[in-house]
C-alpha cells in the first residue's frame, strides 16, 4: 500500500511501543491492524508522506492537549487527518469543559502515553483520557497513524479509531 511494506502489527510488535502492543493484542479483528518500518528521520508527516507517497489525507495525527479550569487539568488525545488541525481552542477546549486548553509539553506527552514524541498513537493511551476523533478519520478506508515509536507507523481502517473504548467521535473536531 502506497510507498510502506506491511506486516500484520502482532507479527511485528517490535515496531510498536509497549502500550500499543497491549492494545493491538487486545483489540477485536487486530489481523486488520498493519504496521510499516519507516526511516525515523522522515516520522514527521510531512516528510513522511512525501517520502513514501502517502497522500496526507490518508494520514491522521494524534495529538495530547491538556485542558485546565482551576486546579484542574484535563486531558484528551485528539486525531485529526494530516490536512487539518484540531481545533484546541474552541470545541477541545469545550469538550474538556476547560478554560484554557494547550498542547501538552512534549515531557509530558512522552511520559504519560510511554511513547515517543513524532509516533504518539490514541491505540494505548492511558484509559482515564478521552479519544477525541475528528468523524473524517472515520471516513476513510485506510488511515496511517503511529505505532508509539519513530521507526514505524500503524495502518489501519479508519472506523478503528471510532472503537477505540474512550473514542468520541465529533464533528468539526479539526478545522
Amino acid at each position: 500500500m502506497w510507498g510502506l511494506t506491511l506486516e500484520a502489527a502482532l507479527d511485528r510488535t517490535d515496531l510498536l511501543a509497549g502500550p500499543v502492543a497491549e492494545a493491538v493484542r487486545g483489540w477485536k479483528g487486530e489481523d486488520s491492524f498493519q504496521v510499516a518500518e519507516i526511516d525515523p528521520g522522515l516520522a514527521d508527516t510531512a516528510a513522511f508522506c512525501a517520502h513514501y507517497a502517502v497522500p496526507l489525507e490518508a494520514s491522521a495525527n494524534c495529538v495530547i492537549v491538556a485542558g485546565r479550569r482551576g486546579g484542574d487539568v484535563r486531558v484528551a488525545a485528539c486525531v485529526v487527518l494530516a490536512t487539518t488541525r484540531a481545533d484546541v481552542n474552541g470545541v477541545v477546549r469545550k469538550h474538556l469543559d476547560a478554560r484554557k486548553a494547550s498542547f501538552a509539553p512534549q515531557d509530558q506527552a512522552v511520559a504519560e502515553t510511554a511513547m515517543e514524541y513524532g509516533g504518539i498513537t490514541p491505540f494505548g493511551v492511558p484509559a482515564s483520557w478521552p479519544v477525541l476523533v475528528d468523524a473524517a478519520v472515520t471516513e476513510q478506508s485506510y488511515v496511517v497513524v503511529g505505532s508509539g515509536l519513530r521507526r514505524s507507523k500503524l495502518v489501519v481502517p479508519g472506523t478503528a479509531l471510532a472503537a477505540i473504548e474512550t473514542a468520541e467521535v465529533l464533528a468539526g473536531l479539526a478545522r
